[in-house]
């Protein structure tokens, strides 16, 4: 999915050569919308397709531009092309530009990417939110556990999101919406809840310590380390 409105790619194709000057190392460049840069607006590329659908009484139109690469990539059969959507719906301000390398209508890519909202909002909520994307584990058990443990901290804190009033920020904040992450930084202000009393020991760790020496030894081995040696006693 394409995030930023000024977004540009390139055909696939060289231009055909004028005759004059040094030829086109790259495509045209294609600029879905229109921007404006030192107070001139650059217009946007005519699309190669529109398309228009009518969904829940309202009519959404899209323009597609098919086949286009990125603007470092020289053009050559081989690259793998994507199609940039441009999607126009009367609930927004600002049109839906929507980037894909496969090749559907533009209704049903739309569909698909609305329907992704849902399925990462846990993910989402797990990793960035709680920090799961900071954590390495290499054990099998843990590289099991710890996806499982995320989607559960992710769901759990989406759903108290969800149900909780919203917390403002701070007094510039008059419209605080329901989010993990605002529910995230007012747990954090908050003490850990001593209603339940944890147990002292929650998981014995079952270590291998049979190779190291033990008793006497393992004192003796301490002591000899922590002791200074006779090149650091003052004379």
């Amino acid at each position: 999915m394409v995030r930023f409105m000024h977004f540009t790619a390139r055909r696939n194709t060289l231009p055909l050569y004028s005759g004059r000057g040094r030829k086109r190392k790259y495509g045209d460049l294609v600029r879905p919308l229109p921007r404006t840069h030192n107070g001139k607006t650059l217009a946007a590329t005519a699309p190669d397709e529109r398309m228009a659908w009518q969904e829940k009484g309202r009519e959404v139109r899209a323009e597609i531009w098919r086949g286009l690469i990125l603007n470092k990539i020289v053009p050559d059969k081989e690259n793998q092309t994507f199609d940039v959507y441009a999607i126009y719906d009367p609930k927004f301000a600002t049109p839906w530009l929507l980037a894909t390398p496969i090749k559907l209508d533009a209704a049903t890519v739309k569909a698909i990417y609305t329907d992704r909202w849902p399925v990462e909002q846990i993910p989402l909520a797990a990793k960035q939110m709680v920090g799961a994307h900071r954590q390495f584990v290499h054990a099998d058990e843990s590289i099991q556990r710890l996806p499982e443990l995320a989607l559960l901290a992710g769901s759990i804190l989406s759903f108290l999101a969800a149900t909780v009033p919203a917390v403002p920020t701070g007094f510039w904040d008059r419209k605080p919406k329901r989010t993990p992450g605002r529910l995230r930084r007012t747990l954090i202000g908050k003490p850990f809840p001593k209603d339940y009393q944890f147990p002292r020991q929650l998981r014995k760790k079952n270590s291998a310590t049979a190779h190291l020496p033990k008793g006497y030894a393992a004192w003796r081995i301490k002591t000899t380390l922590s002791t200074p040696t006779d090149s650091y006693i003052a004379t």
